[in-house]
């Protein structure tokens, strides 16, 4: 029997062969040796930029040093010096023409209003314009005058009774106190010579002029009613405080009818009392306003509206500087 450790003569030959072959060898790299003269070379580059670098540091310093020595030479020298000067003046120029260009256009746009011719008129002219000027007056006086005459009997049904003795229980709004005759006069001469709006003599107190404007405002009351407001202008709280309580003791009224929404208004400014009244009469109401005797001057403006009384303080009636009455 063949052994099974035998083999045959072709399974031999193979491992023969194999024992017999030389195995490969290794590769050897060369990447150490590439590596290290890549460094040398970048290293050599760097070198020579940072040189480069360096130089070109050195250059621009010395280029600003001479740029810098430059300059003060030609600030020194007169051509430098000469054109800094030019430089200024084309500067002011400039100025100067942007200037006259804009007064050029003022002037255009003003409106340029020839001188009237002024003739001297002849002796003649002046006569008959005079005469003219009177008859304009003659003629505007009555239409002034006759504001209340529509209402002239009314008026003078107040005034009488007004004359008589005080009615202490009347209503509110209407007067409770009596006029003496000289009153009467005087509110005459308002409602049907001054037509309503002009100054009075003072009554020689605060407080008989109170009395007047309370007879005033009672009857105006009766002719406008609701649509009526009294403005009182004084310039100091303490003759503002004299002209309530006597208007609250002559007309029967209480603190609610003082207020802007109420009958009477008490100012210390003329301003706002104008204010006040523009605004009535916008409204359709009508302004009466009362101007105290220690009101020394009055705006021009307050006296625009159509019904207006301003009494005026006589010699006696003022002393010191407070403008106070006696």
């Amino acid at each position: 029997m063949p052994d099974d450790t035998d083999q045959t003569p072709h399974e031999h030959s193979d491992e023969t062969a194999e024992a017999s072959s030389p195995e490969p060898e290794a590769p050897q790299s060369d990447d150490s040796a590439a590596d290290s003269g890549s460094d040398a070379l970048i290293s050599l580059a760097l070198t020579e930029l940072q040189q480069r670098r360096d130089a070109l540091h050195q250059d621009i310093e010395s280029l600003n040093q001479r740029k810098r020595q430059l300059e003060q030479e030609i600030a020194g020298s007169f051509v430098g010096q000469s054109d800094a000067i030019a430089r200024r003046v084309k500067g002011f120029q400039e100025y100067l023409s942007g200037a006259l260009q804009g007064m050029a256009q003022s002037v255009e746009q003003l409106e340029l209003v020839s001188q009237p011719v002024v003739v001297q008129p002849s002796p003649l002219d002046q006569e008959a314009a005079s005469t003219q000027e009177g008859d304009n007056i003659a003629d505007l006086t009555p239409a002034v005058a006759d504001t209340f005459r529509p209402d002239e009997a009314l008026i003078r049904s107040s005034l009488e009774r007004f004359a008589e003795q005080p009615d202490f229980y009347a209503d509110p709004w209407k007067l409770r106190r009596s006029l003496d005759h000289s009153d009467i006069a005087l509110l005459e001469d308002w409602f049907f010579n001054q037509g309503g709006r002009g100054a009075q003599s003072s009554r020689g107190n605060r407080p008989r002029n109170v009395l007047v404007g309370s007879a005033l405002i009672a009857i105006l009351s009766d002719l406008y009613g609701d649509q009526f407001q009294t403005l009182v202008l004084a310039g100091q709280p303490e003759r503002l405080g004299e002209w309530r309580r006597g208007l609250q003791d002559a007309l029967g009224l209480g603190r609610e009818d003082f207020g802007p929404n109420s009958g009477i208004v008490l100012f210390e400014r003329g301003d706002a009392l104008v204010e006040r009244a523009d605004r009535l009469e916008e409204r359709g109401e009508v302004p009466l306003i009362l101007i105290d005797a220690a009101e020394r001057v009055v705006d021009i403006p307050v006296l625009q509206f159509p019904l207006w009384m301003a009494f005026a303080a006589g010699p006696g009636e003022i002393y010191d500087d407070d403008n106070e009455l006696l």
